[in-house]
């Protein structure tokens, strides 16, 4: 009788470590490209004189993000005060056939940004979109504001 106890006990633990040790499935990543926003630097800037450096993450589930295309435009950056878009390319980041999960983080330079109203000086904030190969575009996100300044 103890063997059998014992060998249930052993069972039961066993069957408790297998079952502890299977985590939760990976959750799946959606092939429509998803952005997040970083940062925005420097807050203060000189018009025409400083570049601003725009920083956001991204995910892409099937890794079609960027384009080997020089002429291809899948970033897109607007400048809020007056609605201007100004469009991009990021470069391919994963082969056509990788087909997997990719992630990181995009620097966006912005040179000779100025002041547009009548002031010295104003806020901006820029909203931020990319596209990916098949087309599938991704959320906006907003930036922070910061100041552009008249020399």
């Amino acid at each position: 009788m103890c063997n059998l106890k014992l060998c249930c006990a052993l069972f039961l633990a066993l069957a408790l470590v297998v079952s502890a040790s299977c985590g939760k499935e990976p959750e799946e990543v959606s092939t429509t490209p998803k952005i997040e926003f970083v940062s925005i630097s420097p807050e203060q800037v000189v018009e025409y004189q400083d570049a601003v450096v725009i920083v956001i993450k991204y995910l892409d589930g099937d890794g079609d993000l960027g384009e080997n295309n020089p002429s291809a435009k899948n970033l897109f950056v607007k400048d809020t005060r007056n609605n201007v878009s100004y469009s991009y390319r990021i470069s391919q980041l994963a082969p056509d056939s990788a087909n997997i999960a990719i992630e990181g983080l995009l620097n966006i330079d912005l040179a000779n940004t100025a002041v547009i109203g009548s002031g010295n000086s104003e806020a901006v904030t820029f909203e931020v979109s990319v596209t990916d190969r098949a087309g599938h575009e991704s959320n906006t996100v907003t930036t922070s504001p910061i100041t552009v300044s008249k020399p």
